[in-house]
């Protein structure tokens, strides 16, 4: 495996686990515990890895606003691997995210050489349609980038903060890399951040779903954020050891340091650059500062956690209030006071024409394999399976499959079968199958011995049948009910 993920080419990757040490990811395992419901990707394990999500866990529990963000390039068929895409982010849509999908014809456009009719017809007939027929909510916003101004605005922005050199670092640009494709990277990482502007209400956090090959875009959009911020809140340590929260506005007008000063009911050393703050957290301190947030919802949220806390540490008491409930206490304190600090500080940068984006989260999901094995690609029709195929063709498609069994019979009731090799068995793992009970049972089955591959294509192949003429039922009905969605085009 090579240090550079590129995001536009159908990139196998063999060894997941190297992309924790490589590029920083985390094992989705440590975060799903926390997860209320978690979606069929997470239990199963398609979905491996994370960055920050326990931030989006933590706002699905509690109720806190929270954004999912992905995008399509619209450059061929959709199919199942795009499918994968579009359930995570109807599921976080019915958790409680306000959701954003982008159309990326700017992508297309500079990488593909695609006409913008093209881009519009592929964007529409193909991605639109299977994501509404799928589920997605008409209160989400769908776009085009060439049509959205604060996309193309921010993306102008973002572009003084990033150069040739750290673009070629993380994507390996030459002097061969035309500009509307640096443009457009620019453009993704606007995307990603636009949920959190001003007329989306504000800083919140925003989960990315996506392959590994696409985490370049993420490593730079997260760069990106904390370049953009007008201020930072940081956990520091003094030289006796004490924590304490530092407010950092590198470049920051003195009039909105001395605007949060006022803001923040504290003893507070206020520098050119940056404010600590010095006084210990406890419960008055956060009804205080939580009541310098403006907005009412947002006030309420907060000051409801607060209540919470101090609730849990009433009715805990000696000698029932244990050291680690102390420190659980303390803990919910410092976290709380940090975040409405931010939430504080996000105001006062909004009032100075600045930004406070919160670094996107991300989760990450295996590839699907090809149905004849190896990679699944666009140019080798029974590599997979369009949401557009002909329900018969697509049944016939996976009965071609190649499987994880044996070459006989009598071996495959001696050995038993391979069905983390196998892309019938993968089909049904991903998308067929919503009992884990019976996909459980089927693996097991496998592996004995005691079920053959006939069984399995048979199964899978009606279920895909059932799945295509379903879902393209409601593709017809998708498009009837077009203008009920919000849908920035190309002017």
């Amino acid at each position: 495996m090579t240090n550079k993920l590129d995001p536009w080419s159908s990139s196998e990757i063999n060894d997941y686990s190297k992309l924790f040490e490589e590029f920083g990811i985390s094992p989705f395992d440590n975060v799903l515990p926390e997860i209320p419901s978690p979606h069929m990707y997470m239990r199963r394990r398609v979905i491996f890895g994370h960055r920050d999500y326990e931030q989006i866990a933590e706002a699905m529990r509690t109720g806190a606003p929270f954004s999912v963000m992905d995008g399509f390039m619209p450059s061929g068929k959709v199919h199942l691997g795009h499918k994968m895409v579009m359930d995570q982010i109807i599921w976080h849509q019915q958790m409680g995210a306000s959701a954003f999908v982008g159309i990326a014809d700017r992508e297309a456009f500079s990488v593909r050489g695609f006409s913008w009719q093209k881009c519009r017809e592929i964007g529409v007939e193909e991605y639109i349609l299977s994501l509404i027929a799928l589920g997605f909510k008409p209160d989400g916003l769908i776009y085009f980038q060439s049509g959205c101004e604060s996309v193309k605005d921010l993306a102008f922005e973002l572009g003084v903060k990033v150069n040739f050199s750290e673009l070629s670092a993380i994507y390996g640009f030459s002097g061969e890399t035309n500009l509307s494709h640096m443009i457009s990277v620019a453009t993704q990482a606007a995307d990603i951040l636009q949920p959190q502007l001003e007329e989306f209400e504000g800083p919140k956090p925003v989960v990315v779903p996506v392959g590994p090959d696409q985490d370049p875009h993420l490593r730079l959009t997260r760069g990106l954020a904390g370049k953009m911020s007008m201020f930072r809140v940081e956990e520091r340590e003094n030289a006796n050891g004490e924590k304490y929260l530092s407010v950092r506005g590198k470049g920051a007008p003195k009039e909105a340091l001395q605007e949060l000063k006022k803001r923040i009911p504290a003893k507070v050393k206020l520098y050119e650059e940056h404010i600590d703050v010095l006084q210990t957290p406890d419960y008055a301190f956060l009804e205080r500062i939580g009541l310098q947030i403006s907005q009412p919802e947002k006030r309420e949220y907060f000051m409801t956690q607060i209540q919470e806390i101090a609730k849990f540490a009433n009715e805990a008491k000696p000698p029932e209030f244990l050291e680690y409930e102390k420190y659980f206490v303390f803990r919910r304190i410092w976290k709380t006071t940090r975040k409405i600090l931010e939430e504080v500080v996000a105001e006062v940068a909004a009032e100075f024409e600045g930004y406070a984006f919160i670094p996107p989260a991300s989760t990450y999901h295996r590839f699907m394999s090809g149905l004849q094995g190896g990679k699944m690609s666009s140019s080798v029709p029974d590599s997979y399976i369009a949401l557009t195929d002909n329900p018969k063709e697509g049944a016939k498609k996976v009965k071609r499959a190649k499987t994880g069994g044996c070459v006989t019979m009598e071996e495959q009731k001696k050995l038993g079968g391979k069905p983390d090799e196998c892309s019938v068995f993968e089909l049904m793992l991903f998308h067929l199958l919503g009992d884990d009970e019976e996909l459980l049972e089927i693996r097991q089955e496998c592996v004995s011995g005691t079920r053959m591959c006939g069984s399995c294509k048979q199964l899978a192949a009606e279920k895909m049948y059932e799945f295509l003429k379903d879902h393209q039922e409601k593709r017809e009905l998708a498009r009837e009910h077009l203008d009920e969605y919000n849908i920035i085009y190309k002017k």
